[in-house]
């Protein structure tokens, strides 16, 4: 893997956290509104989890495979 590749995927996964993060407080604010949109909270947990699965895969193509 080349250094400038590895820097993408990095920088992708920064990206990608902040985006997480920022939902997280997005889907808390929502949560805690008497009159809530069930259908959009719904939808901005499942976006949040595809980040996070997301996150995992471009994370465990930074770990190098270890032989067994």
């Amino acid at each position: 893997m080349t250094m400038t590749h590895r820097e993408d995927i990095q920088r992708r996964i920064i990206e990608l956290e902040v985006e997480h993060r920022d939902l997280d407080a997005v889907i808390d604010m929502l949560s805690q509104e008497t009159r809530h949109e069930e259908l959009q909270l719904r939808r901005l947990k499942k976006r949040k989890l595809q980040l996070k699965d997301h996150i995992v895969l471009l994370k465990m193509q930074l770990t190098p495979d270890i032989p067994a």
